[in-house]
């Protein structure tokens, strides 16, 4: 799974949300590190969709604007659960040779 669509789900693990409260979130969540532009989000926002794992909560009209809200699916909250245990168990491994190669180096940070 690519990170920005793994930081989409994310974003709607805590309910519905139109898309800029995506993007913004999504800046929230990294720390600015990730700026998603609007038509890089809505064909995201379109996969996923299609895909199965977010769906339209629902639509409203704010200031003569068409405002739609998506949802996590079931089918999508199991992706993320399955993505999330894959990036722990990488990170895991990651630290492990991590701590390995400090050990070799005889505690030195290269």
């Amino acid at each position: 799974m690519r990170e920005p669509t793994f930081l989409v789900l994310t974003a709607l693990t805590g309910g519905p949300l139109h898309g800029y409260a995506v993007i913004e979130d999504i800046a929230g969540m990294t720390g600015g590190r990730v700026r998603l532009r609007a038509g890089t989000l809505y064909a995201a926002l379109d996969r996923l969709r299609a895909e199965g794992l977010i769906e339209v909560d629902r639509e409203e009209i704010v200031q003569s604007r068409l405002r739609r809200y998506y949802r996590l699916t079931g089918a999508g909250e199991q992706s993320l659960t399955a993505e999330t245990a894959r990036l722990r168990a990488q990170a895991t491994i990651a630290e492990r040779r991590l701590r390995a190669r400090r050990i070799q180096l005889g505690g030195a940070t290269a």
